[in-house]
């Protein structure tokens, strides 16, 4: 399935005022387990944060909701997104100039197989963007130039126990639930290894989206965004949907928070330099 549509028209039904985008970070934030995950990484990460102001990088900044979530945890740090679709760009420093958040959160478009900043980043948040990159450990080598002395890199992306949801392989690649990944998900040891062989002295990995995550991600995001891609219609009963699988969710979600996976479709990757 292409996700990137549907992402698009859901962008764009929430960007008509601050207010409704404000409601899709909130949205994202409540529905995404990975969101739940990077939230409580960021808020152990403010006990090692500098003091005073710092630079933050967000790899891959999208809609922006992280780069949002980096500045109310951290208001007193320079916040940069990248990302490699210029629209996105405009339209994530369009809204943070209108909110008044503008000088010290902003977006350039960027490639970051060849995106460096020496030793210029205390944290560098890249969620979701791996999986979509071939030459990923020429990416990890520019982070890791780009990061001061103890710097972390925290990285959210798929594991290779499903984590793309890949049904099949063929002479055309992978086909699954998103076809835009280059891999259908990382094993735990090699993302490791790569991370250690391109300048980071310490990787702590842990697998997220187990036993509950999963099924709550087919309930709040897969089942809905199949039938969206399915009939426009669905954008109408979208939030009938959603007042009887959300709470559902939410609990689920908790629970994967709460509990150590053995395994599980997600990893939550702490890479420190």
């Amino acid at each position: 399935m292409q996700y990137d549509p549907i992402k698009r028209r859901l962008g764009y039904l929430f960007n008509q005022t601050t207010i409704l985008r404000r409601l899709f970070y909130k949205l994202l934030d409540l529905l995404l387990l990975r969101s739940w995950h990077i939230r409580r990484a960021l808020k152990e990460y403010r006990k090692e944060a500098p003091k005073g102001r710092f630079n933050l990088l967000d790899a891959g900044s999208g809609f922006g909701q992280y780069c949002f979530t980096l500045s109310n945890l951290f208001p007193e740090a320079a916040i940069l997104g990248v990302d490699v679709k210029q629209e996105q760009v405009d339209d994530c420093n369009t809204f943070f100039r209108k909110i008044g958040r503008g000088q010290r959160v902003t977006f350039m478009e960027a490639d970051l197989t060849q995106f460096r900043v020496p030793e210029h980043y205390h944290l560098i948040l890249s969620v979701d963007v791996m999986e979509h990159i071939e030459p990923d450990e020429l990416v990890f080598r520019n982070f890791s130039e780009s990061l001061k002395p103890g710097g972390c890199l925290l990285i959210s992306t798929p594991s290779d126990l499903g984590g793309s949801d890949a049904d099949h392989h063929d002479g055309e690649g992978v086909h699954g639930f998103i076809d835009e990944h280059v891999r259908d998900g990382y094993n735990r040891e090699e993302i490791t290894e790569k991370l250690l062989n391109n300048g980071f002295s310490r990787v702590e990995v842990t697998y997220t989206y187990g036993r509950f995550g999963s099924l709550a991600w087919r309930l709040t995001m897969k089942y809905p965004i199949q039938m969206l891609g399915v009939s426009g219609l669905f954008y109408l009963l979208l939030p009938f949907y959603y007042l009887i699988a959300f709470p559902i969710g939410a609990l689920l979600n908790r629970m994967d928070l709460l509990v150590v996976n053995k395994r599980g479709t997600g990893l939550l990757v702490k890479a420190y330099k």
